[in-house]
């Protein structure tokens, strides 16, 4: 039977209950022409009659009884299914996936789960900790999380931090050894630590002075995919590092590590939270995305038409 058929089947089903079609029709907003033509070819399509009808009366014939009988448990659970879903729009309930890089999840996403999962006892965040840069529709995500300007122009795009600003640090033995870099050019010079960004390969380093912009492939001892090897290492004097001022913050103060190039560092993009489309949007998302929101008052890059950033700095 042709998936066309299963309008006619309900059809079929609401004729049975009113057992008239004038009352079928007017349940379902048609006119009773419209619900005598969608029996007649459908009774035409299986070759069975399912209806008797007068000018006073319908009636279910044999095979239209068992018909019915079939049909009315499994429609009462579609439309209980349907209810199900549909009550979703309202109420933060279900699973949300979530695609977010571990820089994300560290600093982002992970002082927020304790006050969520209070707040929506209902909802299963289910997060995938992917340094990649996915497909969230073809992954099968609800929404991710990245830095700004990796988000394609299509997607809706949400604040979740503000503008990071970037520092260069090394150990105050490494420095004692190395003099300190006065450019970004000097750096060809030193022993860097160089992060991996997932499939995005070696982060180059990226700088601002005024006008100018550089960028430097960096060259060292070590190699990681890991922030807090990058930090370990920077502390045990392996080389440069190149981090957030969030993550160098406590080191700095207690002179562990040493700020160089300051600047040079000018504050790039933060953290969005990206979705496809605000349509029929779950609430469950909707929670996600209000306790994720920072302060329209904290300053932060302002966003293009498309919700994305204007400079592409760090791809």
């Amino acid at each position: 039977m042709a998936l066309t058929d299963f309008g006619a089947l309900s059809v079929f089903l609401t004729v049975a209950e009113e057992r008239s079609f004038t009352k079928a029709a007017k349940r379902l907003d048609v006119s009773p022409s419209a619900i005598s033509h969608s029996m007649r070819e459908l009774e035409e399509r299986i070759g069975v009659r399912l209806l008797s009808r007068t000018t006073r009366s319908v009636a279910l014939t044999d095979a239209g009884e068992h018909l019915r009988g079939r049909l009315h448990p499994v429609f009462t659970e579609i439309r209980d299914a349907i209810g199900e879903i549909s009550g979703l729009r309202n109420k933060p309930a279900g699973r949300v996936r979530l695609l977010a890089p571990r820089l994300a999840v560290s600093g982002v996403l992970a002082p927020k789960l304790g006050p969520f999962a209070r707040d929506y006892p209902d909802v299963v965040l289910d997060v995938t900790t992917d340094d990649n840069r996915m497909d969230i529709v073809a992954g099968g995500f609800d929404a991710g999380i990245h830095f700004g300007e990796y988000i394609a122009k299509d997607m809706i795009a949400v604040r979740v931090s503000p503008d990071l600003q970037p520092v260069i640090v090394g150990s105050p033995s490494y420095l004692k050894l190395h003099p300190p870099p006065k450019s970004p050019r000097d750096l060809v010079r030193h022993r860097c630590i160089n992060f991996r960004h997932g499939d995005a390969g070696l982060y180059r380093w990226e700088f601002e002075k005024g006008k100018k912009s550089v960028s430097v492939a960096v060259s060292g001892p070590l190699i990681v995919d890991d922030l807090n090897l990058v930090i370990r290492a920077a502390i045990d004097g392996v080389g440069l590092a190149y981090m957030s001022e969030d993550n160098a913050s406590s080191y700095l103060a207690k002179k562990s590590l040493v700020r160089v190039l300051e600047d040079w560092c000018q504050p790039f993009p933060g953290f969005f939270l990206y979705y496809p489309s605000r349509r029929h949007q779950p609430a469950a998302l909707s929670a996600l995305i209000g306790v994720l929101r920072i302060s329209r008052d904290i300053p932060s890059t302002k966003l293009n038409d498309t919700g994305n950033v204007h400079k592409n700095r760090r791809a």
